[in-house]
């Protein structure tokens, strides 16, 4: 669990040189082109005035611990399973959270120092973002008062698709901060549904 949150959140921030272009100083693009900036730089304080990780970590918790995520995925309808997961919900949060921190601060000048980023956790919910996957572009960006929503799309070559990573932010009255990938546990059972798909026509 904690490194699909792992993968995600930086999925969520990883749009990093395309903005640069946009310019948009104080906007929601901003704050995930900053995000970005603080996570290469190994700037955890930076990277947590741009995203809350803690409200962001129990949310996908939630979602990837969801009754209709965990049926999607093979061997994760169990009684058991679910049992399990409810209790370490607090646990799961915590750890995902520690384990963003420690990739940031890690040196990423050897690759023996830098851990790597994991993509297989929960079955196929890991796989919402894939090794091979690039990012496309901004699909769209909506706001509403002080949310927005932004669309990041990325390509998924496994499936010969795209998945739009939904991310919401929240102003914070001097910048945006990222609160919420709101589309997690809906990906995760698309995804598992694609490779269900893939693998009946082998």
């Amino acid at each position: 669990m904690k490194k699909l949150l792992l993968i995600a959140v930086l999925a969520a921030v990883g749009i990093g040189g395309y903005l640069y272009y946009k310019r948009l100083v104080g906007g929601p693009e901003y704050a995930l082109m900053q995000a970005v900036k603080a996570a290469k730089m190994h700037d955890v304080a930076t990277f947590e005035h741009y995203v809350d990780l803690h409200t962001l970590t129990d949310d996908l918790v939630e979602q990837m611990t969801d009754q209709r995520v965990m049926e999607a995925i093979p061997g994760g309808g169990s009684m058991l399973m679910q049992g399990a997961l409810r209790l370490l919900k607090p646990q799961l949060g915590q750890v995902a959270r520690q384990e963003i921190v420690r990739y940031i601060e890690a040196n990423p000048s050897g690759a023996a120092t830098r851990p790597a980023l994991p993509v297989k956790v929960l079955g196929m919910a890991g796989a919402i973002i894939s090794p091979d996957s690039r990012f496309k572009g901004i699909k769209y960006n909506q706001r509403q008062g002080n949310d927005a929503l932004v669309g990041l799309e990325f390509t998924q070559p496994r499936y010969d698709t795209t998945l739009v990573l939904e991310v919401k932010l929240q102003n914070q009255g001097d910048h945006w901060q990222v609160k919420q990938i709101t589309n997690g546990g809906e990906l995760a059972r698309q995804v598992a549904q694609l490779e269900k798909q893939r693998t009946q026509k082998r």
